[in-house]
């Protein structure tokens, strides 16, 4: 599961200009990252485990304690925090203080085991299926990809060897080091070390063929929830991490992917803005923009998206 860097070179006007184009999940593909791996997934199977214990300890103390406090009247049931009504005497004092300290650690230690098991179910799935979310989807839009303009290829994607057992044995060893560098990893026969890359390069160029061009109409100032742009796109926001850019009338905007009321595209920057911004994207609301007609043939493939949404 490499994260490649890919260097395109090419010569416009005797200079040449460098491409870079790497996968966004170079952090989790790191050789760092990937020798600690196993030792990760250990400790996110261990801590539950002694959670699991501590919690159990807990219970039990509340439960003995509790029940040595106990006292039964007509029709009542009372219990004294202050002493234990029954010999002997518990060793360790344990007030109105302690059970409330007690039970605030056994909440912790439901809660630990909540969220490292859910940790340890997730790095588990990775590890057997031997691909990240991130490289899930890219899988997702080559098969949508083909479908879409019924081509005669299969994408298979090259780091699951095609079984779980194989894809565990990557991560988990008897020398306690993953297979790979970290750069360089097994791959699955017909594949080769690229082909995950050239999918990717693939996806961008197809992207920017469906892209459909707008012209801003209103401004925007880039609010998440806009206030002055209508009820329904206030409220049909999209529920994401991806930022908005601000608009202002006239420039062009190049839209990728969008909702009802909502688009996401780059906008086509000139020799006026700084530089070193290589480009601004995000979502906008609809209702700013236009599109222009010389993209109207280009619009059904965004409307499509739209649908699907």
């Amino acid at each position: 599961m490499p994260c490649l860097l890919v260097l395109a070179l090419s010569l416009w006007d005797g200079n040449r200009k460098i491409l870079r184009i790497a996968c966004i999940s170079s952090i989790v593909k790191s050789a760092k990252r990937i020798r600690h791996h196993a030792h990760i997934t250990a400790e996110s199977v261990t801590a539950p485990l002694g959670c699991i214990h501590a919690a159990f300890i807990f219970v039990m103390t509340m439960y003995t304690q509790l029940y040595n406090r106990l006292s039964f009247g007509w029709n009542t049931v009372k219990i004294d925090m202050s002493a234990a009504r029954r010999d002997p005497a518990p060793i360790v004092p344990f007030g109105l203080a302690a059970f409330a300290a007690t039970l605030f650690a056994l909440g912790l230690a439901l809660g630990t085991t909540i969220a490292v098991g859910m940790l340890f179910f997730i790095q588990m799935k990775i590890i057997l299926r031997n691909k990240t979310s991130i490289e899930s989807w890219i899988e997702e839009k080559a098969k949508d990809r083909i479908q879409y303009y019924q081509l005669d290829e299969i994408f298979v994607f090259p780091y699951d060897m095609g079984s779980r057992w194989k894809n565990f044995k990557q991560v988990f060893t008897w020398s306690g080091v993953p297979e790979g560098d970290g750069l360089e990893w097994p791959i699955r026969e017909g594949c080769h070390q690229y082909s995950l890359t050239i999918e990717q390069l693939k996806q961008k160029a197809d992207k920017r063929v469906r892209s459909v061009r707008y012209k801003v109409i209103e401004d925007y100032s880039g609010a998440f929830c806009p206030l002055n742009r209508g009820i329904k796109t206030f409220f049909t926001s999209p529920c994401t991490e991806e930022p908005r850019i601000q608009l202002q009338i006239g420039e062009i905007i190049l839209a990728t992917r969008g909702l009802r009321y909502w688009l996401y595209g780059d906008k086509v920057l000139d020799d006026s803005f700084v530089e070193g911004v290589s480009r601004i994207r995000g979502w906008f609301p609809r209702n700013c923009v236009e599109k222009c007609p010389c993209d109207t043939e280009t619009d059904p493939a965004l409307e499509g998206e739209k649908k699907n949404r």
